[in-house]
């Protein structure tokens, strides 16, 4: 059996990998509601300053700060309430020394107030407070408990997004709180990368499609599907093109068809160095560069395919379904957000927790550990869920995996740990 050849540390292989990947996939135009997750194509500027005009943060009055300054409760300050502005409407009453008025959170404030006193620090002398106009009788007397400042309680114009302001540079993933921002600027389409589309293509004359019984010797297939739904998760549009049998003429044909109507392809198994596998052969024929390195310092999914067919990523995975759903988080998501023009990486959820048990490493070598989290004395407890790289369970029973890095020659039970969450 031949050698692995050019086996990289992850992040340099990943690198290598990236650096070839020059082209942004084109934009198109979606309504914002329907732009959660999608990635901006170009920067968005605010076309207008938000609030647009000064709003009160409390239900209470109206004021000009300086008639209640030095006010407390032993010796409040009184004021004439001269009006109530509505919700919804401008703020048309005016303010003379010793007034107020009625405002409810959201409101607008009159242009001669400076701040709001809310309700709770306020007593009536006489009327009904926070009353729908045409039911209160102006004017009436409040007493002040307590002194504002100039500004308190009150949002000033521009204070949240200023005119022209960048509010979302390009490459931006947009999460649930932009879509509010943006439409809250009135921003009701937006400029998106188009999804990446990943060709996924099954190898192996023993591997079957999920709903046909497997004979003896053959296995269904569940990597199209778990890559499929990294791709999703990524911002992809998973394109399955089947199962192919280890034919390399069959094999050639496949994956050219399908990596020129998609922007990314896949292949699982057939990435070990042996007579039957295929791979490496079949990545250099579509085009240059071709395969870039094969093999990858990590466990599991060491025999990993790296390769670029004319800007587009096509990997070969290994048939272990431990091994491929690793080996296509760390190369295949990177590459689906680099397609879309993605800045910074999404933060992976992370948590820290005591290890349960040792785990043997070597040094030189990246090893990812599914680990279950419990909950312990000391906080979260990491428990390995040790097996093979073709038991898919061993990630069904994880929360996570564990990280023992290249330098590291194993984990002692006890140690914090990095869990980096499915």
């Amino acid at each position: 059996m031949p050698e692995f050849f050019n086996v990289l540390p992850p992040d340099e292989a990943r690198a290598l990998l990236l650096q070839q990947l020059t082209a942004v996939l084109p934009s198109e135009t979606l309504p914002t509601h329907q732009a959660n997750g999608r990635v901006t194509s170009k920067t968005i500027f605010a076309p207008h300053a938000l609030p647009q005009f000064r709003r009160s943060t409390m239900d209470g009055y109206a004021v000009r700060a300086a008639d209640t300054f030095g006010a407390s409760e032993s010796l409040p300050a009184f004021l004439q309430v001269v009006g109530e502005v509505p919700m919804g409407k401008a703020a048309e009453v005016a303010l003379g020394v010793g007034q107020a008025a009625i405002v409810h959170t959201g409101g607008m404030i009159p242009g001669s107030a400076n701040a709001v006193v809310q309700i709770e620090h306020t007593q009536t002398v006489s009327g009904n407070p926070l009353s729908v106009i045409g039911e209160q009788l102006f004017p009436f007397e409040i007493e002040v408990l307590r002194s504002v400042a100039v500004g308190q309680n009150v949002l000033q114009v521009g204070e949240d997004v200023g005119l022209q302001a960048e509010i979302l540079p390009a490459g931006h993933i947009l999460r649930p709180q932009d879509l509010g921002g943006l439409l809250a600027l009135g921003i009701t389409a937006v400029s998106v990368v188009r999804r990446p589309r990943v060709g996924i293509l099954a190898t192996g004359d023993e591997v079957v499609h999920p709903e046909k019984k497997a004979g003896p010797g053959q296995i269904r297939d569940i990597n199209s599907y778990t890559v499929a739904g990294l791709v999703e998760q990524a911002g992809g549009v998973p394109v399955l093109g089947g199962i192919i049998r280890d034919d390399l003429a069959a094999l050639e044909t496949a994956a050219a068809s399908l990596l020129a109507e998609t922007d990314m392809l896949v292949m699982s198994a057939g990435s070990s160095v042996s007579v039957r596998d295929m791979t490496v052969a079949v990545i250099d024929g579509l085009g240059k560069p071709g395969v870039l390195l094969h093999g990858v310092a990590t466990r599991p999914g060491k025999p990993t395919i790296v390769g670029a067919v004319q800007n587009k990523p096509v990997l070969g995975l290994p048939g272990n379904p431990v091994s491929a759903m690793v080996q296509f988080d760390m190369f295949g998501v990177p590459a689906i957000y680099h397609l879309q023009g993605v800045q910074q990486m999404p933060r992976r959820g992370l948590v820290w927790a005591r290890l349960g048990q040792n785990i043997a490493s070597e040094s030189g070598r990246e090893d990812y550990v599914p680990a279950r989290l419990e909950d312990g004395d000391e906080g979260l407890l990491a428990v390995p869920v040790f097996g093979k790289s073709n038991l898919i369970y061993t990630l069904v029973n994880a929360d996570g995996l564990i990280k023992v890095p290249l330098n590291k020659g194993g984990l002692l039970a006890g140690e914090w740990v990095e869990v980096r969450l499915f």
